[in-house]
């Protein structure tokens, strides 16, 4: 009897042993993940420290580089309105300045008094400036450069005009009112131009079309598509008509104004606002003929520029 009740506590203790074992296990387990956990937490915010200082390098090159650039271009924009670069004298330099206005050396017993006749006398501060220009032949540097041609006086003569010829175009495939153009201006290979005439102009008569466009415009881009030029057109609020260049005029041709000599800008300065300013006096006058304050859209020895049937509407 007493051994059957000890083999009956035996086996009801060993499923609880087992069951604390399994307890004891879980809880190793359980703490060991956790370590896991908050290794990983640290590692990933080492990382991201890491990715975040890679990443402010970079800015901070990019910003240097553009700290450069930016001198650069102010220290152009300064030269070009004549305002000069001084050097900073080294001390070999400055000492010989002060040496020069020195009086002679006395004899040996007044050599106590040089030095202080020197204080009190200093020497000029243009000495030194007066001296460089000497030292080039001693040629004056009073020249006044000549002025940038972004700060001439704003006329039709600072724009790029030129005959082209459309020899492809299609609609824009991003925009329906868009047609994109393939021109020819006279260069070595055609441009990309970006056009609004599909309301207007129906796309069999842009193929083979001659026009007048203006070629000094800084790029834009216009729906995904990079727009190199423009099609000069007359233009009311209801219809629209592309310039015709005169018979016998070929892609290249400049379009000149009488009265409004003067080489065009390379690239107008958006920041300048010439085209803004020089739009509102382009017009068709009673002809037709494309003016400028009155004077045509001239191809030297071929003749003038027209809208087709439009007389007295702005251009643009």
């Amino acid at each position: 009897m007493f051994l059957a009740r000890s083999l009956v506590k035996m086996t009801s203790h060993n499923p609880l042993m087992r069951l604390e074992q399994r307890a004891a296990e879980a809880d190793q387990i359980i703490e060991y993940l956790k370590q896991q956990v908050q290794l990983l937490k640290e590692k990933a915010i080492v990382q991201a420290s890491v990715r975040e200082e890679k990443k402010l390098m970079v800015e901070n090159a990019k910003l240097k580089r553009d700290i450069e650039e930016l001198k650069k271009q102010l220290l152009e924009k300064e030269r070009r309105r004549g305002v000069l670069e001084v050097a900073v004298p080294s001390s070999e330099a400055s000492v010989e300045c002060s040496s020069k206005p020195s009086p002679p050396e006395p004899s040996s017993p007044a050599l106590s008094a040089a030095p202080a006749a020197a204080a009190k006398s200093p020497p000029p501060k243009d000495e030194g400036k007066k001296k460089k220009p000497e030292k080039k032949g001693g040629e004056k540097q009073e020249k006044k450069p000549a002025a940038p041609q972004e700060d001439l006086k704003v006329d039709v003569s600072r724009l790029d005009m030129r005959v082209g010829c459309i020899i492809a175009a299609q609609k824009h495939p991003d925009a329906d009112s868009l047609y994109v153009e393939q021109v020819d201006v006279g260069e070595a290979s055609p441009r990309t131009v970006v056009s609004g005439l599909v309301k207007h102009i129906p796309l069999d008569q842009m193929q083979n079309c001659m026009a007048v466009l203006l070629c000094n415009l800084k790029p834009a881009k216009m729906r995904g598509v990079v727009s190199q030029a423009m099609v000069m057109c007359a233009s009311s609020p209801d219809k629209v008509e592309i310039l015709d260049p005169p018979s016998g005029a070929v892609p290249g041709d400049r379009v000149t104004f009488q009265g409004f000599p003067g080489e065009p800008d390379k690239e107008l300065n958006p920041k300048k606002k010439v085209w803004e300013q020089v739009q509102p006096d382009l017009r068709t006058d009673g002809q037709c003929v494309a003016t400028y304050k009155g004077a045509a859209f001239e191809i030297a020895g071929k003749g003038v520029c027209k809208a087709q049937t439009m007389s007295n509407s702005g251009i643009k």
